[in-house]
């Protein structure tokens, strides 16, 4: 089962939506060359997300659900710009404390087709 990934706040404004082609390259004579998709799914979208002042309790929330997926177990989540959920895994997040007892996260999602 594939669960859905509902953060207890939003994300920051300025998330970071990368987009990374899988290609076969056959590179001819004389400089030319020849690029083809490398599968049905060779366009994957890298999503870098920041939540710039969390509480204690919500940043262990985000993290307990980024941990208890180990990088590898995909999950739903909607960014703002898209109308229907995509599959992602999160291997790469960082959690900062920042003034007041506050903090922070970044992490980026990287497109899952498992």
């Amino acid at each position: 089962m594939t669960l859905t990934f509902t953060p207890p706040v939003a994300p920051s404004p300025g998330s970071e939506d990368k987009t990374t082609l899988k290609l076969l390259k056959a590179d001819f004579g004389d400089g030319y060359s020849s690029n083809v998709p490398d599968g049905i799914n060779y366009i994957r979208h890298e999503l870098s997300l920041t939540w710039d002042v969390l509480t204690p309790t919500d940043a262990a929330t985000i993290t307990a659900f980024f941990e208890a997926r180990k990088g590898c177990e995909p999950f739903y989540y909607t960014p703002s710009d898209q109308p229907t959920p995509l599959k992602w895994v999160c291997i790469d997040w960082t959690r900062r404390k920042i003034d007041g007892g506050l903090e922070s996260i970044q992490a980026k999602f990287t497109q899952s087709f498992i």
